[in-house]
């Protein structure tokens, strides 16, 4: 299917036809309605390139990655945030590219990428505390969107975020409220802003239950299931170890359950254990019945919304600032049970 024959079919100029398709104004609603249920109807979708002549834009939305974090690009988070992200650019009839640089050279890179036209916008993915990326989209005056936010910079921008701090916060609570009283937290990299927030909201419930926290329970690192393992086996072989560990990745939570298993303890029943679930196409937690309690938001989702968000951006980028705070849901699963008297 091409314009010129879905143009025949709807008994419409081939102008009007891409004009509703493009959203342009001047095309009354009805009229846009009838061609875009058509467009459905018969498969039509527009050719990017000629799409982009038309509307003077390149139809592409570029993912700059940072070399420091190449690996990403094979983390199942950053592939289902895509994926989310890709289906809602192929909606609109965009393309996206990805791009990797030097982390002293970023300006640069996003500086070539807009001034030659390969991008109408990007997207910034992993904000750490204090992230400089923002800064500089910032002062260049093009369209961005942050998943997740940062911070320590105060200039506005557009972000989509799942609210870190309380979910970490209920999740804390909620072992309080089953009796644990040593609680420890395997987080992620503490220079990433998701990852201080979490610690934040774990650190609010301890102080609310009136309990101390203990920097041996604390621990930040690149959230890989050997981490978990490592780290969970140690606090294990404490004096007095933990009850309850509070993990920022279902890949680190596997590790723990490892942990667990090769000093004979039930999880669930001997130790108890939380996730941060991202709920993510090729690493289900469970079936029916979840394997762990969990804090659970889809960032499938978030990819998607942060896709729209930007292309509303590109589309009107004198429109004020938007952001969406997405709350995680606590899903009850086999990994938390009371606190056990023989700790």
């Amino acid at each position: 299917m091409n314009l010129k024959q879905l143009s025949e079919i709807l008994g419409l100029s081939q102008t009007t036809v891409s004009r509703a398709l493009n959203g342009y104004p001047e095309v009354n609603e009805a009229t846009r309605e009838r061609v875009q249920a058509a467009a459905t109807k018969h498969g039509y979708r527009p050719n990017s390139r000629a799409k982009g002549l038309a509307t003077g834009r390149s139809m592409v939305i570029g993912h700059v990655i940072p070399s420091s974090s190449q690996h990403e690009m094979v983390n199942p988070i950053f592939g289902d945030f895509v994926a989310g992200a890709a289906r809602t650019y192929g909606a609109h009839g965009y393309d996206m590219m990805f791009t990797n640089a030097d982390d002293t050279s970023i300006e640069r890179t996003y500086r070539d990428l807009f001034q030659r036209g390969a991008v109408d916008g990007v997207v910034l993915q992993g904000p750490k505390v204090n992230e400089h990326r923002i800064e500089v989209l910032t002062r260049m005056a093009v369209p961005f969107i942050v998943h997740g936010r940062s911070t320590g910079i105060e200039v506005p921008y557009d972000w989509v975020d799942v609210n870190n701090k309380s979910s970490f916060l209920r999740a804390t609570r909620f072992l309080v409220d089953l009796g644990h009283k040593r609680i420890s937290l395997i987080n992620g990299l503490e220079d990433m802003d998701f990852a201080q927030r979490r610690r934040e909201g774990y650190l609010q419930a301890l102080q609310e239950a009136d309990l101390t926290p203990e920097p041996a329970l604390m621990r930040s690192a690149e959230m890989t299931e050997v981490y978990g393992h490592h780290e969970a086996r140690d606090m294990l072989q404490l004096d007095t170890p933990p009850t309850a560990i509070l993990v920022s990745s279902m890949i680190s939570a596997i590790g723990v359950r490892r942990a667990l298993n090769e000093a004979g303890l039930k999880m669930g029943r001997d130790v108890s254990v939380i996730a941060h679930d991202d709920d993510l196409s090729y690493l289900k937690n469970g079936q029916d019945v979840p394997i762990f309690t969990a804090t659970r938001s889809s960032v499938r989702q978030a990819g998607e919304i942060a896709a729209e968000m930007l292309i509303d951006r590109i589309k009107s980028p004198d429109d004020p600032v938007k952001t969406r705070l997405l709350e995680a849901e606590l899903v009850v699963g086999g990994s938390t049970g009371p606190a056990p008297d023989r700790f």
